[in-house]
């Protein structure tokens, strides 16, 4: 839409027809203020809705990522409610994929809790989306098979596996299970 001295002013149906615009239509200075209001909001929830395309993000990631662009706190947290609205952003949806890439990726709970704080995800979902990641015990199985390669523990071997597991968000109650079931079953296969 073109204004009077020819600036442009980009709107949506959504301003056209609320306001009920048409060609020809004398706009007050008034009208015209929250017409740009409302065109602003408008391409604050489209940037909101290419940012959440690109890639998975949290409620709270969208609204500082949209301020970072230069939206207002209130713009930000209308976008990002208008995609939740939608069913576009899911907070609880993405805490089960960060929740699923880490511990795929060979990381424990601690690790878990922390992805979930660092990435804004509220506190009240945590539990639930904790409750979809594997047994302590199976991941630290698979990530010493994957760096031990069948080989026996030594003692130098199995300070260092187990300073990694514990840095990777095990507690050490897991980590010295699963080593001892570990250390069993090579014991059994060099039999």
């Amino acid at each position: 839409m073109y204004l009077e001295g020819g600036d442009l002013l980009r709107i949506t149906e959504d301003e056209l027809l609320r306001f009920g615009l048409y060609a020809g239509l004398d706009i007050g200075p008034g009208a015209v203020v929250e017409l740009k209001k409302a065109a602003a909001r408008s391409e604050i929830r489209i940037r909101a809705a290419g940012m959440l395309s690109a890639r998975p993000l949290s409620k709270r990631e969208l609204q500082k990522r949209l301020l970072d662009k230069g939206a207002s706190e209130e713009d930000a947290a209308d976008a990002a409610d208008w995609l939740e609205g939608m069913g576009a952003l899911d907070d609880l949806a993405y805490a089960r994929t960060v929740v699923r890439h880490y511990s795929e990726s060979g990381y424990g709970e601690a690790k878990l809790r922390d992805e979930l704080y660092r990435r804004g995800v509220p506190r009240a979902l945590w539990d639930e989306a904790l409750a979809g990641a594997p047994e302590a015990r199976e991941t630290i199985a698979r990530v010493a098979a994957a760096r031990l390669k069948g080989r026996a523990l030594d003692e130098r071997e199995r300070k260092k596996l187990a300073a990694l597991l514990l840095r990777r968000g095990f507690s050490w109650q897991d980590v010295r299970a699963a080593l001892a079931a570990y250390e069993e079953e090579t014991q059994w296969q060099e039999i």
